[in-house]
């Protein structure tokens, strides 16, 4: 496995990664968990998909397996910002605005979205790894870029896989069930620390 980041506009030097990592979505949020965003046949792509975005992919050969997409908390594009903030101001009606306990508007914390792996991706040692390849590369985009911290609207089980792999996770107010896919979600937040840093700190 490796890991690759670029931005949304640097997408063209990664070949078709780009292109499988939504087709990977579409596969996991649209057909897998019934979601109703933004889809066609093949792929799934919505509106934070814009030139403010970053990603974080994880490849196996030449085959996306894993990836995830971040973007800072300062981000406007048109009449979106980010999609805590949006949800927050009563925009998205598939997020209770609740669920989002203050505004965040800073360089340094960003939002991360659209996590996902490959059912490709079996066993706990391979999943470990493939999570860490992702979030370590949205930890990497995000501090070279100023941010100290990561948040996102994630299922309430990953914090305990992210904190299992070293990273200080920890929810920010209530969670909430989905009326799409009756799983639990809840804003978890996470410092912006590497890999061989937050090793380190652990010890």
């Amino acid at each position: 496995m490796r890991n690759i980041t670029f931005d949304f506009l640097g997408q063209h030097r990664h070949g078709a990664a780009f292109h499988d990592f939504l087709r990977l979505r579409k596969t996991f949020f649209v057909d897998g968990l019934g979601w109703d965003i933004p889809h066609d046949d093949e792929v799934e792509m919505d509106q934070y998909d814009n030139p403010l975005a970053h990603y974080s992919l994880v490849l196996r050969g030449d085959r996306v397996i894993g990836g995830a997409r971040c973007m800072p908390t300062t981000a406007r594009w048109g009449t979106h910002t980010y999609m805590l903030r949006d949800a927050l101001r009563g925009e998205l009606s598939s997020i209770p605005p609740e669920v989002m306990p203050a505004d965040i508007e800073t360089p340094e914390v960003w939002e991360c979205t659209r996590l996902v792996m490959s059912e490709e991706v079996a066993g706990h040692a391979e999943r470990a790894t493939c999570l860490t390849l992702i979030v370590d590369g949205l930890v990497h985009t995000a501090r070279s870029r100023g941010a100290e911290a990561l948040v996102s609207l994630s299922p309430l089980p990953l914090m305990r896989g992210l904190r299992q792999l070293g990273f200080d996770a920890h929810r920010l107010g209530e969670p909430y069930t989905s009326e799409s896919d009756g799983r639990k979600y809840a804003v978890l937040q996470m410092s912006a620390i590497p890999a061989p840093e937050r090793l380190m700190a652990a010890e």
